[in-house]
């Protein structure tokens, strides 16, 4: 009979970051133009972009172990699936049971703001599936960064900014960049973590088709991508915007440092931790330097 916190270790809340810093810095930049949070909106656009991230673990969970991408090799957190503890039957439908609940939570937000908000959710409905199912996973094809770039970074930020204002805000377009950037810094430690064990089961991640170096390279280039995007902000006249996260680079060259001195092992689990906390503290760091 599995546990309550067997689920919660399925759900990755090491991950769940990736969720909630689009939504709230996207909600911020909103309200600036508004002049107001509107708080029922946000915490619906909240909850229904944190049911869409623990239906991607469980699919994900499930899937892997369906097409035996999970084995006895797997370094990361244990899976609930491939460990026996819940089916693989089981996890599929609480990941559409979360679908689910995520449809209910844009049900408000559809009638606050209308189609844009149907024409961004189906295709992250479907994704969040295809990122290791379907007739094209994502995530085996070396797809994966671009996912959570896109749909946890670009559209979660300018959808969660839209949400709030009605309009489409080219400042939130550029935090979504930089959030998705940070995002996707998570899969990539995560793959290049994996690289061994994808490689002998056939999941092409980026780190396995070009290399830990290319990985090492990639992650590199996404940390500081971030917090060069943020001279826009000083351009635009919110400095502190640009400057209070930038307490948060010691934190992101740490990481890097590690990255390029160790090897992929459990060691990167630490690392992968890491990478959430500059993602959510660069998300209220930013969000301060905004409203300040």
């Amino acid at each position: 009979m599995p546990r309550f916190s067997d689920w919660i270790q399925a759900a990755r809340p090491k991950t769940l970051g990736a969720a909630i810093a689009p939504v709230i810095v996207g909600s911020v930049i909103g309200c600036q133009d508004t002049g107001r949070m509107n708080w029922p909106l946000m915490l619906y656009t909240l909850g229904s972009c944190m049911a869409l991230q623990v239906a991607t673990n469980w699919f994900n969970d499930a899937l892997d172990f369906k097409q035996g991408k999970d084995t006895a090799a797997r370094i990361g957190p244990r899976r609930i699936t491939a460990a026996g503890v819940v089916s693989a039957r089981s996890v599929m439908v609480a990941g559409f049971l979360m679908l689910v609940l995520a449809v209910a939570l844009s049900i408000p937000l559809i009638r606050a703001r209308g189609l844009p908000i149907v024409i961004i959710g189906l295709p992250s409905l479907y994704f969040c599936y295809g990122y290791t199912g379907g007739p094209a996973p994502l995530a085996y094809r070396g797809l994966g960064e671009l996912f959570v770039i896109l749909f946890f970074g670009l559209i979660a930020v300018t959808g969660s900014a839209f949400v709030q204002c009605g309009e489409w805000l080219v400042g939130a377009l550029v935090a979504g960049l930089q959030i998705g950037c940070l995002s996707t810094v998570l899969i990539a430690v995560n793959n290049l973590r994996d690289v061994d064990e994808d490689q002998s089961t056939g999941k092409r991640t980026l780190a396995v088709r070009f290399g830990k170096t290319f990985a090492r390279l990639e992650i590199t280039l996404l940390i500081l991508g971030a917090y060069v995007c943020g001279i826009y902000w000083w351009n635009a006249g919110f400095a502190r915007a640009f400057t209070l996260p930038l307490t948060v680079l010691p934190l992101g060259l740490f990481l890097l440092l590690r990255l390029w001195v160790t090897e992929p092992g459990p060691a990167y689990n630490r690392l992968l931790a890491m990478s959430g906390a500059q993602l959510l503290l660069f998300a209220g760091l930013f969000c301060w330097g905004i409203r300040g």
